[in-house]
């Protein structure tokens, strides 16, 4: 049967200020409600298959499993990736825990990156279906794209000789060449010739094909991850491997290790809406449009723009007169910039990186395990948090060296440790945590709970914690 491989790592650097290191473009809801995460897993259901196996690296764990959570998707275990090595070793895991898992199958492995949109699910799934028994009969089978333009952002597969498809649906070819992302003049003569697909990174294929293969041309790679996944380690939704075994993998793609060496790789046409949205103007691209070809989220109050792309997360936004720009508020940062230029975010976010500012690396929202917090202002020996805990959720059992902490509950009831009492506070209420104080947070309740936390000391870091007790089996903070 089936077994869908949901790949969620990536940094989506390029749609910086909304993406950030801790919490990248795969868990942002940005074509529709649903986050893109929820989205790939949720086109699945045409397919007959197993629960989606999804492999994240360990910063990502906890969103990726409160995501499935929200929408109520089942999956068969939250793969964690100790380090980045690129799609080869990743599938590698994936195809020996799948192995692992279901020992009297042979499960046909479906590649998806967290991170697409398919505005036609529909075709998607008639792609995926009619490629079934190409992957049954030992074929490692890629899915190309479609092209409706001359894109120099995408690599292309150029086809070769038709192939017969065992029950008749749909097309088949050969693979007659992968190319890399081609200068403007290249892609056109691409599309010109009718030869040629967008690489899509969507794959189908036996575990113990893909494997073999692995093995045949990219040994070092196969003989890593083999000795990683000899143990898997379970940890709550989560799956843990031999790091130090893993960390002897080559870093490679599949196409690189796999596709490009193999005799076995066909490509079937798929027609379905799809991109890997990698900048604003893909985004912008793939957006329902005004009139003017406007693309308006949040508190946008615009007159006479024109194929652009706004994006209030907060506040209200304001434009005039704008022209083929993007405009990206988020809470502590803003993006402007020329539609063409786009991918030159990168630059941006090397810059950032560079100065060491905390933008790159996450949102003033920031993500926990037990809920999130808004650092809602900062100052010199000063911080004022708003905390959010969800129903039955509790922090750590920790101390701070050189920090105290006042705590007043919004709403919601919160079960407090201080020190030796424990006792519980409701709306209005506060308490005081002295420094070194060993002190918990705990929602009891089935409502949110929210409060503000005002942090003053020497130093206000977040690896300022002694955790003594975790639920979630978290070592940092």
């Amino acid at each position: 049967m089936l077994l869908p491989v949901i790949m969620a790592g990536g940094s989506g650097t390029r749609l910086w200020p909304l993406s950030r290191k801790l919490f990248p473009k795969q868990f942002l809801s940005l074509y529709g409600q649903a986050t893109m995460l929820q989205a790939t897993a949720g086109r699945l259901a045409c397919v007959e298959h197993y629960a989606p196996l999804i492999i994240c690296n360990e910063e990502h764990r906890f969103t990726v499993a409160e995501q499935m959570r929200q929408v109520d998707l089942p999956h068969s275990g939250i793969l964690l990736e100790p380090e980045a090595k690129n799609t080869a070793p990743a599938l590698a895991l994936a195809a020996f825990q799948s192995l692992a898992q279901h020992p009297d199958d042979d499960p046909l492995l479906l590649v998806l990156a967290a991170d697409h949109v398919v505005k036609d699910e529909a075709a998607f799934c008639v792609a995926v279906n009619n490629a079934i028994s190409a992957a049954q009969a030992g074929n490692l089978v890629t899915f190309g794209i479609v092209p409706d333009h001359p894109e120099t952002g995408y690599g292309y597969i150029k086809r070769g000789q038709p192939l017969a498809l065992s029950d008749g649906q749909g097309e088949l070819f050969e693979v007659a060449q992968f190319v890399e992302k081609p200068d403007l003049n290249t892609a056109k003569a691409y599309i010109d010739s009718g030869e040629y697909s967008w690489n899509s990174g969507i794959f189908l294929f036996k575990a113990s094909v893909f494997l073999a293969e692995l093995k045949q041309h990219s040994p070092d790679i196969y003989h890593a991850c083999q000795a990683a996944t000899r143990a898997f380690n379970p940890d709550l939704d989560f799956i843990r491997i031999d790091a130090a075994a893993f960390a002897t993998s080559p870093e490679d793609s599949i196409d690189y290790a796999v596709m490009e060496k193999t005799n076995q790789a066909v490509v079937i046409p798929m027609d379905c809406g799809w991109s890997d949205v990698g900048g604003w103007s893909a985004l912008w691209e793939v957006s329902d449009k005004d009139e003017q070809g406007n693309v308006f989220r949040g508190d946008v109050l615009d007159i006479d723009s024109h194929n652009s792309y706004v994006y209030a997360q907060d506040t209200l936004v304001a434009s005039i007169g704008l022209k083929d720009i993007i405009v990206v508020k988020t809470k502590d940062a803003v993006l402007v910039a020329d539609k063409s230029r786009v991918q030159e975010v990168k630059h941006l976010v090397e810059s950032l990186k560079a100065s060491d500012r905390s933008e790159v690396l996450h949102h003033r929202d920031v993500q926990r395990p037990w809920g999130k917090y808004d650092s809602i202002d900062t100052g010199n020996r000063f911080q004022v948090k708003h905390i959010t805990v969800k129903p039955g959720a509790k922090l750590s059992v920790q101390m701070h060296h050189h920090r105290a902490e006042h705590w007043v509950v919004v709403s919601g009831t919160a079960k407090v440790t201080n020190g030796e009492r424990i006792f519980l506070l409701s709306e209005n209420e506060s308490t005081y945590i002295p420094i070194g104080t060993t002190h918990a947070l705990e929602n009891p309740g089935k409502v949110p709970l929210e409060l503000i936390e005002v942090q003053s000391g020497s130093y206000l870091g977040e690896d300022d914690i002694v955790r003594f007790e975790d639920r979630y089996g978290r070592t940092e903070s």
